[in-house]
């Protein structure tokens, strides 16, 4: 089989020439749309990654090419991240190495290529500053300018502008200003992602403290617990605001009345209650807006500013309250949360009486501990920081422009837009017409790309897309009752139920209170989704993944990194999740 070339893409790289979708291929699951690549890859994105090396103290900017991407990559249109730079983080962090790097980034997955170590990776001075930032990750209560980051975006969402008031032209140039210059010339996406990053970075180094100590004691099984049911988790919070919806409704004649028909033009029949004075239905459209207002960013591929997201598509959020209004009381995230946190908190108490006849010992776990939750925290709040820029910045007014585009007949979808490379957007602007078949001819391209299975890592020149085989196209061996799949720890607990095959966030009408999730990979637009379930299972997935952190979050038993679960796991099956051990067992087929 053969596939034209990707509009957009990276070369190769001979310093660091490991690339992985591991991670990456959580937050960047589709290909890598012209636009965004030349508005958000290159000045943000790669520079933005680079910079957080820097304030990390871990490399010099002259440590890496200045022609070619270089900390990730877009190869056969799928981004990348570079695994070799991580390993040399590793090697240069006093605690890791290049192979607990790679237990972070894989979780065991096979094919990973050996690390080839250089000379160059081990350098004195890095690990010294290195030494002294990771001091202050142990001793920091907060993680202050995130706070100011929070607010500067606060203002900016307060302060938009009426798209539908602003010509093509002027979206365009709000789009190009806000995302590079960040209208003041400091607050671009290269500083958020950089944020985003460098936290992303040191909240990888409590976890590792807290294993190597929990090894030691002979308590391995204490790691995930130790990282569960910290509250205040960006990823997670939504649930929580929908729960709250979704009680209201349940509790509420008028509102389930409305909701019983399906959620198409739910929205309508309760605005015109709430018109006519139905109290319930008012306060549903007042805790609707303010869910809008403050999660309207997320959604599924939410770095993309092409697609959807819950403000931009009401039924995406709408979907996932459907789903949670049929869990019982019992059900509430707050009660898993809180069983997660008071088991934290007694294991922890625990492994530190442990310690007692080693005070330097016990401090330093104690302080992992703090440190695991301030940047855990952190992490995810840097990266609703970025997702909320890249909405408020480019894809609402975008998404204007594009909805007139259709209106006017020049595009097919209000997304085509970010089919277009930048060079080519003011030519468009001023003749339309002139570019609708080259839209067109990518939109197929898009389609054959999104249609191929794309190596997972690679070291030097990436594998021609020519030698791809097609999503789903290899065969798989369907388990059955007794067989045992194996995938990474994710979050302990122990639960059985029936297995619900779930592809896309968009559609989990299937999903039913009690069912175990089986997904292919999951982002922020899953998270209302594990609210009803009672225990997740991944295809892909490693310790800093989506999955992890929130079903530690809820504590909801999941076993990520379960290669061909979607396919091997039969829709139906009873089975049985084992989320510390990290398997899941076949008990019976659906009758």
């Amino acid at each position: 089989m053969s596939v034209a070339p990707w509009i957009v893409g990276s070369g190769s790289s001979e310093r660091f020439p490991v690339f992985t979708r591991a991670n990456v291929g959580e937050v960047f699951p589709d290909p890598v749309a012209p636009l965004s690549f030349h508005l958000m890859m290159w000045d943000g994105a790669e520079h933005g990654w680079r910079d957080a090396w820097v304030k990390l103290g871990a490399f010099d900017q002259d440590e890496f090419a200045s022609h070619d991407f270089e900390v990730i990559g877009i190869h056969g249109s799928y981004c990348y991240l570079n695994a070799s730079i991580w390993r040399v983080f590793g090697e240069r962090t006093p605690g890791l190495s290049a192979q607990m790097i790679d237990g972070l980034f894989f979780g065991g997955q096979d094919g990973v290529p050996p690390h080839v170590a250089m000379d160059a990776d081990i350098s004195e001075r890095h690990t010294e500053v290195i030494g002294a930032t990771l001091g202050w990750v142990m001793s920091t209560e907060s993680i202050d300018e995130i706070v100011a980051d929070t607010d500067w975006l606060t203002a900016l969402q307060a302060r938009r502008p009426d798209f539908d008031a602003l010509s093509n032209d002027e979206l365009w140039a709000y789009t190009k200003r806000m995302l590079l210059e960040g209208g003041d010339g400091v607050h671009s996406f290269r500083y958020y992602f950089m944020q985003h990053i460098w936290v992303t970075m040191l909240s990888s180094v409590p976890p590792g403290a807290i294993e190597q100590i929990c090894a030691a004691v002979g308590r391995p099984d204490a790691v995930l617990k130790l990282q569960a049911g910290f509250g205040q988790v960006e990823s997670a919070a939504p649930s929580f605001v929908m729960w709250d919806i979704s009680r209201a409704i349940r509790s509420s004649e008028s509102l389930t009345k409305a909701f019983d028909p399906g959620i198409e033009g739910v929205l309508g029949r309760i605005g015109a209650a709430a018109n006519e004075g139905d109290a319930d239905a008012m306060g549903f459209v007042d805790a609707w807006l303010a869910l809008l207002d403050k999660y309207g960013c997320r959604g599924p591929n939410e770095w993309e500013m092409r697609v959807d997201t819950w403000e931009t598509k009401s039924s995406l959020a709408l979907a996932a309250i459907e789903r949670m209004r049929h869990v019982p009381d019992s059900g509430a995230p707050d009660l898993g949360m809180a069983a997660a946190a008071a088991e934290r908190e007694q294991t922890r108490d625990q492994i530190a009486a442990m310690l007692g006849v080693d005070p330097a010992t016990q401090g330093l776990f104690l302080a992992a501990c703090r440190a695991a939750m301030v940047f855990n925290r952190g992490r995810e709040r840097t990266k609703t920081n970025a997702i909320r820029l890249i909405h408020e910045a480019a894809r609402l007014p975008m998404l204007t422009l594009g909805r007139r585009m259709v209106a006017a007949g020049h595009l097919v979808e209000p997304n085509d837009f970010g089919l277009l490379k930048v060079d080519e957007f003011e030519s468009f602007l001023a003749d339309p017409a002139s570019m609708k078949q080259t839209v067109l001819d990518r939109r197929a391209l898009f389609d054959d790309y999104a249609s191929l299975q794309e190596t997972f890592v690679f070291s030097g020149a990436q594998p021609s897309p020519d030698g791809w085989r097609r999503r789903g196209a290899h065969e798989v061996v369907v388990a059955k009752p007794g067989d045992i799949l194996t995938g990474v720890s994710g979050c302990p607990g122990i639960v059985r139920g029936r297995a619900r095959v779930i592809m896309s966030s968009l559609d989990p009408t299937d999903l039913e209170p009690g069912d175990i999730l089986v997904a292919p990979s999951t982002d922020p637009s899953w998270t209302p989704l594990f609210v009803p379930a009672a225990g997740v299972v991944v295809n892909v997935g490693a310790p800093q993944s989506h999955a992890m952190i929130v079903s530690r979050e809820l504590g909801i038993p999941c076993v990520p990194s379960v290669t061909d679960a979607t396919r091997r796991i039969p829709n139906g099956a009873l089975i049985e999740v084992d989320g510390g051990a990290g398997t899941v067992t076949i008990l019976e087929l659906a009758s």
